[in-house]
């Protein structure tokens, strides 16, 4: 049997990162946040003294990164040439084919791509046919050892990462330990965000996840940007939803429905200094999000925008406003159009709201007097801007799950180790019968959580239909932040209930989740008629 060779040169796996990083990411990684030179102008940490050293350190490593980028790529084709060639000598050597035994490969191979389409075998092997004992034509089909491998190996789980989102997971982790988690208590407590871990989220390239390469962004994943959201809120909820809004909601509407000029103008500073927020409901409009009252009236070449909205989510530090308002009130839901607002153009602040939790994240009134919004900043085309906001609050019902998981993961970090500290009665807490069964079943319900929100963001990745599945993981993973927060403080008693420990806030900050983008009585409503649909037809 002849054996796969592997090409003579090799890359390794952090080569292969790096050529599909941009270069922010790649340089964060590498420094992990080592403190090395003190920016004049930055409170952050960063390995150049000043910008323009920075720019000119980038600029030098452009030429390499794209001859490393070609190299790898054409390692990569040598490689997979190198394996078919192999895997073809291999059946060559085993099978004598027929043409029978061709056809019958080519339709059993049809046969499995229309089951199973992104599990396709390199070959499929037909076993010789051979006379039975009664004379007649026995036939057998087996599989080559080297593709039964293949097939093995693209049977993976949920929690299967690739390199990039492994790599950004852990870098995310450090990040919320090192730089988010000193500031939470402080942060909570003046309920304001502090602006240098707003500074730290750009500097680390966590504000353009998916945003494409060439206009600032990591060009990651769907689900490197649910990763992200998981690992933040496991340390503070609020500067996860911060995370969470500007990259599942506002970067998303630009990418998928901004005209090139706009993404051209807006998703460089997005990914770099400006925070964004999504400006949608108003008093008069919650659940039913489409009473919407604020108007956009045609003036010339511009727009003025009359009306108000409130509990937006970041509005008290963004410079970029998508704002949903009506052109025509008679055509109901048709005359919704998102415009791009930004903050000098007249946005003010109205109030600012004293919340129960995630005090940090701001979540602001907002007044529209009289503000004038050129005509090219409409985004998308006039009238749809009610698709444009179903469409990407699917998509951001997966992301507020994400934190939500890890918020409950945070809280269940907290409490644990206390249980194996401190003894009653001459035992560990943790050892009660009692108690081993309340974590072990608030585990698996975090851990059921965290599937369905894998689960929603890799068939949203997939483009396969991600609705039901979006609310279902709102849903649930709201539901357990709510049991796994209320038991750490049960499970650490006094203690819990003090400011001493996160409990009690991860406690107060869970409620959101079964509040916002979508009340738990909506996403119960999305999947029954969900279901409904399916069982009718």
């Amino acid at each position: 049997m002849v054996q796969a060779q592997e090409p003579e040169m090799k890359i390794t796996a952090l080569e292969m990162a790096e050529a599909r990083l941009p270069l922010r990411y790649r340089d964060y990684c590498a420094h992990m946040l080592v403190p090395l030179n003190k920016c004049r102008h930055r409170s952050m940490y960063l390995p150049w003294k000043c910008e323009d050293e920075r720019h000119e350190y980038e600029k030098c490593q452009y030429d390499d990164f794209m001859r490393r980028s070609r190299l790898i790529s054409q390692i990569r084709e040598e490689k997979k040439a190198a394996a078919a060639a192999a895997a073809a000598a291999e059946a060559a050597m085993i099978f004598r084919p027929t043409l029978l035994q061709a056809t019958r490969r080519h339709l059993s191979a049809a046969a499995r791509r229309s089951i199973l389409p992104h599990q396709q075998p390199a070959t499929m092997a037909a076993a010789a046919v051979l006379p039975s004992k009664q004379g007649l034509m026995h036939r057998s089909f087996g599989t080559s050892s080297a593709v039964r491998d293949n097939e093995e190996a693209k049977k993976t789980s949920l929690h299967t990462l690739s390199e990039d989102e492994e790599m950004m997971r852990e870098m995310v982790s450090r990040f919320a330990r090192e730089v988010v988690q000193p500031k939470v208590s402080e942060m909570d407590e003046t309920e304001t965000m502090d602006p240098a871990v707003i500074r730290g989220l750009f500097e680390a390239g966590l504000m353009g996840v998916e945003t494409p390469a060439e206009l600032g962004g990591a060009e990651a994943s769907f689900l490197s940007a649910i990763l992200v959201i998981e690992e933040l809120a496991k340390i503070d909820p609020s500067v996860s939803v911060l995370c969470d809004v500007h990259n599942t909601l506002v970067n998303t509407v630009f990418r998928h429905y901004a005209s090139d000029s706009l993404k051209q103008k807006y998703l460089p500073l997005l990914a770099s200094e400006k925070l964004g927020c999504f400006c949608l409901t108003e008093a008069v409009s919650g659940s039913d999000a489409f009473a919407l009252q604020t108007r956009a009236e045609l003036k010339g070449d511009h727009y003025v925008l009359n009306g108000s909205k409130m509990w937006i989510t970041n509005s008290g530090e963004a410079d970029v406003f998508l704002v949903f308002a009506t052109v025509d009130p008679s055509k109901g839901y048709k005359g919704i159009t998102c415009f791009v607002v930004d903050k000098e153009m007249g946005v003010s602040i109205a109030k600012k709201e004293k919340k129960l939790g995630i005090r940090a994240s701001s979540t602001c009134q907002l007044s529209f007097d009289d503000v004038r919004v050129p005509r090219e900043n409409v985004l998308g085309e006039v009238g749809k801007g009610y698709k444009i906001a179903i469409e990407i609050l699917n998509e951001g019902r997966i992301g507020i799950a994400a934190q939500m998981v890890g918020l409950a993961q945070g809280a269940f970090d907290v409490a644990l180790p206390y249980l194996f500290q401190r003894k009653q009665f001459g035992t560990l807490i943790g050892e009660f019968q009692a108690m081993q069964h309340q974590y072990a079943q608030i585990a698996v319900d975090i851990e059921a959580a965290r599937l369905l929100t894998y689960n929603a963001a890799r068939l949203k990745e997939e483009g396969k239909p991600f609705v039901k599945e979006a609310a279902m993981a709102k849903l649930y993973a709201s539901q357990v932040a709510e049991r796994a927060s209320s038991r750490a403080v049960e499970w650490m008693g006094g203690v819990g209930f003090t400011r001493d420990v996160p409990a009690e806030k991860f406690y107060r900050d869970c409620k959101i989740g079964s509040i916002y983008e979508g009340t738990s009585n909506i996403q119960l409503q999305t999947i029954a008629k969900l279901l409904a649909k399916d069982y009718k037809e």
